[in-house]
């Protein structure tokens, strides 16, 4: 007899929906008042800061049992950092924040490691779960579309590809049925998304030169390139 995978109830007053939120906002509007910029980029700021924790919400909203487990808890904390990230992503763009801070180093690697975390409690607790790999791999895209964004501020916009492709994998998979399809697991595909990850942090420590940032990066999408493509040819021979 299995035992059951211990989970934290969603309480009926909606608790921990509104943590997911509101640690975001607390944590967004803190920066904007700490760095100072107009009103109006700093409700930008503050707004897109939450668009990441606001699906996540809607995400717990829906599961069905409603129920989240302790890696959850983990991951819903990156969600947390990823939207602390996406507003310092804006001030960069507004030209208020330097791209390559400490600061924002150090809140990244924070999320990185997190994403670590979550999947090795998953396995230590045995609460690993299909919504629970759903709710993680979705908070990786956004992370790293959000990074990609970041560090295309100052190395590029071609860096952008990083987080832009599992979109377009999704909008491929509305006209190609085969890449609904669930692909072969594969620790090849799960070490070049860390891969990507490690290689935009990396650019924004502001010790290393620009060049070899740009080339870290760069070999990183090379990389991910070949991974889509393989997992492409892989499925249309399937479908």
């Amino acid at each position: 007899m299995s035992a059951q995978a211990p989970t934290t109830r969603l309480r009926g007053g909606g608790v921990l929906e509104s943590a997911v939120v509101l640690l975001p906002l607390a944590l967004c509007v803190g920066l904007v008042t700490r760095v100072g910029p107009g009103v109006g980029v700093g409700v930008l700021a503050v707004a897109v800061g939450l668009v990441v924790p606001v699906v996540a919400t809607g995400a717990l909203v829906r599961r069905r049992p409603a129920s989240v487990s302790p890696p959850d808890v983990v991951t819903l904390a990156r969600v947390a950092l990823t939207g602390v990230v996406a507003t310092a992503t804006v001030l960069v763009l507004a030209s208020q924040l330097p791209a390559r801070t400490w600061a924002v180093a150090l809140v990244v690697g924070a999320a990185l490691l997190l994403d670590a975390v979550d999947g090795w409690l998953a396995r230590a607790t045995g609460t690993a779960s299909a919504a629970g790999a759903r709710l993680d791999m979705e908070s990786d895209a956004a992370l790293l579309l959000v990074l990609s964004v970041l560090v295309g501020a100052t190395l590029g916009w071609w860096v952008v590809a990083i987080g832009a492709m599992r979109y377009v994998f999704v909008l491929a998979s509305w006209v190609r049925p085969a890449l609904r399809e669930e692909l072969t697991p594969s620790l090849a595909r799960r070490t070049v998304a860390a891969v990507q990850g490690i290689a935009l942090w990396i650019a924004l420590v502001p010790v290393v030169p620009a060049p070899w940032a740009a080339g870290g990066v760069a070999l990183a999408l090379v990389g991910l390139t070949a991974s889509f493509v393989r997992d492409v040819v892989d499925l249309e021979s399937r479908g």
